[in-house]
């Protein structure tokens, strides 16, 4: 808060103030008043007038900067008010109470919206559990007349659990620390689940599916992980190159302090201008234009649950040659349960 601006924005009570000043200095000549007299006035009017001013810019510039600095700092812009202190000059009271019942009708909304938005989670949480049901049957049914039913009914089928999984995961993943189970977990376990449930996929395109992991062992929430791996799998069997022998190749690094898991494959590579925004929500880029089984989400999960597991995932890709991703599992055991 500037004091220029401040004085000029009373420029109409300083004028009016100026012209009773006037008025009381002819008044003063008019009756033959001293000199000493006239200056006397006019120094305690300047004075007086300058010192209420002062005053009441001083109050006011401590209450506004501080409003200032916290709107600025504060990701929750709406709480300032409990940042500040009720100020003793009337127009800040008055401002202060119009903050607080904004305060409040904006707490009250907030907490109406997030009270909806558990129920609706819940109720989508529920519904993907009852779906699960004859999407499990249909998956039994197709397994017991393998001769009798084509197999695009089957990839269909799979990308429909696939997409409901994903659905799942999305809800969850706001509030993923309420589900987690972080204990020792062994690599080499979570990818054979992840090989078998993608083995007709890898079997159909002749995808050499290479684990180069021996005992290694991180913490992290098995079921989570699995989701992670499989995702990214999924999107390495998704992108393969008709003109080479396709080859996904898992293999570890052993650090003092972390672990690498590398998912390789030689597939179509992603451009060098999407490799930044792969982890943004609906992006598809120029791989996801070309195809239609693309939905922009599957990565922008992963990278979510993978900041709630504290584990880092990178991507390096040349386009027309391969892709690896590499998680990072650190070997930190604070967040480990303890049996």
């Amino acid at each position: 808060m500037k004091f220029r601006n401040y004085f000029l924005d009373y420029w109409i009570e300083i004028l009016l103030a100026l012209f009773g000043y006037f008025i009381v200095v002819m008044m003063l000549f008019a009756f033959k008043v001293s000199n000493q007299v006239t200056m006397g006035v006019t120094v305690l009017f300047f004075g007086v007038s300058f010192a209420i001013l002062l005053i009441g810019y001083v109050k006011r510039r401590s209450f506004y900067n501080k409003l200032i600095y916290h709107v600025e700092k504060l990701d929750k812009k709406y709480l300032v008010l409990e940042m500040l202190h009720e100020p003793s000059f009337y127009d800040g009271k008055i401002l202060y109470q119009v903050l607080y019942e904004i305060n409040k009708s904006m707490n009250e909304n907030v907490k109406n919206l997030e009270v909806s938005m558990t129920e609706f989670k819940e109720y989508i949480e529920l519904w993907i559990h009852e779906i699960k049901l004859p999407i499990a049957s249909l998956i039994l049914m197709n397994h017991n007349h393998k001769n009798a039913i084509d197999k695009r009914y089957e990839e269909q089928i799979r990308r429909i659990d696939d997409y409901v999984n994903q659905i799942l995961y999305f809800v969850r993943s706001e509030n993923a620390e309420k589900d987690y189970l972080i204990k020792d977990t062994s690599l080499k376990k979570v990818i054979n689940a992840v090989a078998m449930k993608n083995k007709n996929d890898l079997l159909e395109k002749n995808i050499q599916f290479i684990v180069e992991v021996g005992d290694e062992v991180v913490l992290t929430d098995s079921k989570w992980l699995e989701f992670i791996i499989d995702q990214i799998v999924s999107n390495s069997i998704k992108y393969t190159r008709e003109e080479v022998s396709s080859i996904i190749r898992i293999s570890t690094k052993d650090y003092s302090n972390k672990i690498d898991l590398i998912i390789y494959d030689n597939g179509i590579g992603i451009p060098a201008k999407d490799i930044r925004r792969v982890f943004e929500k609906t992006f598809t880029g120029e791989n996801g234009r070309n195809t239609s089984k693309s939905t922009g989400m599957g990565l922008y999960i992963v990278k979510k649950l993978c900041e709630k597991l504290d584990h880092k995932i990178t991507i390096e890709s040349v386009f027309g040659e391969y892709t690896k991703v590499i998680l990072t599992f650190s070997k930190n055991d604070f967040y480990k349960i303890k049996d």
